[in-house]
């Protein structure tokens, strides 16, 4: 015990600690936005791992010196890596409340290595029980007239974190990582960050980061409640020298849920002139004054976005007081708003754009558009909403009058947008199998009605998160598939096909399971039961084809070898084209075997 008493003394008095820094993504910008601190004891110490080096110092009562080199040492390493964006320090409530904790500390080491306050957020980490509100509500106000920002850590795992949250009004909220593993899978963790996202919009004016995102899936899912920051193994992991920039592959959506996705946000794009964060609000007011058109300002710096005036809103903060433009008039303009814009790449596509302003739950009226991280214009939701009512109006003339889904024009437009966004993807073809004499026994009415049966089937079995289904003519779909679970959905489809048609036919042809007909050459035929041929091209195929053309000729030489195959049955072909990679194949019938 002593040992392990002086060893730890030696590590604070030497400052043999190693700060780590872990990227905390702004989802909106698509980039790191800061870089929380996270400490290291020595490599060959017992003391390496930080839950073993404070459960060591809280024992020991030096819970406060180390926190003090902590900052210290996160701080100098910071400024040796020369990062820009903002800096997430830890600190216990602990300490806050000690009476020997000396104010001015964490600024006086800031202030010598040339960092400005207004760039650090501390992070406020809760490990006990905290109830002195009052001296806690202190310290932050102190911190907060110094220039910081705060944050508290680990919502919903901590004593008392709503408590706090209210008491404090942090700037950040993280949400623990235990809500979000898995929450792609549990709607009761969904449910719950939906909660906190919705009040930290509409309540708090706080920003929301969601720790521990480690899939594509958890990372999407978080995505659409409108979440602002991330920050996880998904992104990047700690490291002595982190990550400066994220891969843009990291943030490609993994499904196209409809038809507006074809569709970029770049589309309503409005080039409005930029003006510098610097400029003054007097000089704000003037440019709309000499133009009463303009409803929106971009303030930029360097191509780089640094936010978005409204005019209404401008001007209501502006005249909110009897003296507000003698108080803030010579004042710089970026001073003066406090919400970042919602920033959106050109290319994104504007279902997610909808979806990520519906549910952010914040009453935006504009966003700004970047290509390259660099300024291209401003949107508005107005122009959204017009564009998706025009594409949704374009949609329904392409739609089959018989199922009302998408026929072949618009469907090819989705697998174009996958390939040139190379989004991976499957396509299936499903044809039904002995349609042309059940047509001509039973009339053209029910043979509508098998039409309808296999598009109800369809669309109720692939809702739009997995794929997206299209009627292309006569008895012939298609189905892309967003997802990797193709083969089961392909197996249940079948299994219930199989169990409804049989009620189309009358009691005869059920007990005889089939019927006599002529074929083609007048030649008396007995014919099975309808049955569901699917030829499957996966995307290990689609991903290496140039057009929608090649997708179509490998998706039809799929169907036609799955109609080879007696009964129900799918034929999944993994052929490359152009021979870029070894042939597979695999067939399945109606058993579910593989032949």
């Amino acid at each position: 015990m002593d040992h392990l008493n002086q060893h730890l003394r030696d590590i604070i008095q030497n400052q043999k600690l190693t700060s780590l820094f872990q990227p905390i993504v702004s989802l909106a910008k698509r980039e790191n936005f800061s870089y929380e601190a996270l400490i290291r004891g020595p490599s060959d110490s017992p003391l390496h791992n930080p839950l073993n080096l404070f459960s060591a110092a809280e024992r020991f009562k030096q819970s406060l010196a180390l926190e003090r080199v902590c900052r210290k040492t996160s701080i100098e390493q910071y400024s040796t890596l020369k990062l820009s964006q903002k800096l997430f320090l830890n600190i216990s409530p602990e300490v806050l409340l000690d009476s020997a904790f000396k104010k001015g500390e964490t600024l006086a080491v800031l202030k010598k290595m040339g960092i400005p306050a207004s760039r650090v957020v501390i992070e406020i980490t809760e490990h006990q029980p905290t109830d002195n509100y009052e001296v806690m509500r202190n310290a932050i106000k102190h911190y907060r007239e110094m220039g910081f920002e705060i944050a508290l850590d680990d919502l919903g795992a901590g004593y008392s974190g709503l408590r706090l949250w209210t008491e404090l009004m942090p700037d950040y909220v993280k949400i623990d990582r235990h809500f979000i593993q898995d929450i792609d899978k549990d709607s009761v963790k969904l449910n719950f960050v939906r909660s906190i996202q919705s009040m930290a919009a509409a309540a708090t004016n706080c920003q929301v980061i969601a720790e521990g995102v480690e899939t594509e899936a958890e990372y999407h899912a978080v995505e659409k409640i409108g979440v602002a920051f991330c920050q996880g193994y998904y992104f990047a992991r700690p490291a002595a020298v982190p990550v400066l920039n994220i891969p843009e592959g990291l943030f490609k959506q993994n499904r196209v849920s409809d038809l507006t996705a074809a569709l970029s946000i770049g589309e309503i794009a409005q080039e409005i002139t930029p003006i510098s964060p610097q400029y003054s609000n007097n000089d704000v007011l003037d440019i709309f004054q000499k133009n009463s058109q303009l409803t929106l300002i971009p303030l930029v710096k360097d191509g780089l976005v640094a936010g978005l005036l409204c005019k209404d809103r401008f001007l209501t903060q502006l005249f909110s007081s009897r003296y507000g433009i003698d108080l803030h008039g010579n004042k710089a303009v970026e001073k003066f708003i406090d919400r970042e814009p919602f920033i959106f790449d050109y290319q994104r596509p504007i279902e997610e754009v909808s979806q990520q302003l519906t549910n952010s739950l914040r009453n935006e009226q504009a966003f700004v558009i970047t290509e390259n991280n660099k300024y291209k214009g401003v949107g508005t939701v107005r122009d959204l909403l017009q564009l998706i009512t025009s594409q949704q109006i374009k949609n329904a003339q392409h739609a089959n009058p018989l199922t009302l889904l998408p026929v072949i024009t618009p469907i090819n437009n989705i697998i174009n947008h996958n390939i040139a966004n190379e989004v991976r993807f499957s396509i299936g073809y499903f044809d039904l199998d002995n349609f042309k004499p059940f047509n001509d026994i039973y009339g053209y009415d029910k043979g509508d009605q098998a039409i309808k049966l296999l598009a109800k089937l369809l669309s109720d079995s692939i809702p739009d998160s997995t794929g997206t289904v299209g009627h292309i003519g006569g008895d012939d779909f298609i189905v892309i598939f967003n997802q990797q679970n193709f083969e089961l959905l392909c197996k249940r489809i079948l299994s219930s096909f199989k169990q409804s048609v049989v009620a189309l036919y009358t009691q005869e042809h059920q007990l005889a399971k089939g019927m006599h007909a002529t074929d083609r050459k007048g030649k008396p035929c007995f014919y099975p039961l309808l049955s569901l041929s699917i030829g499957v091209v996966e995307s290990c195929a689609t991903f290496n084809c140039e057009s929608h053309m090649e997708i179509a000729d490998l998706a039809a030489d799929a169907k036609h070898k799955a109609k080879e195959i007696t009964g129900n049955s799918y034929f999944i072909n993994r052929r490359v084209p152009d021979n870029k990679a070894n042939q597979e194949t695999e067939t399945v019938n109606n058993s579910g075997d593989c032949k």
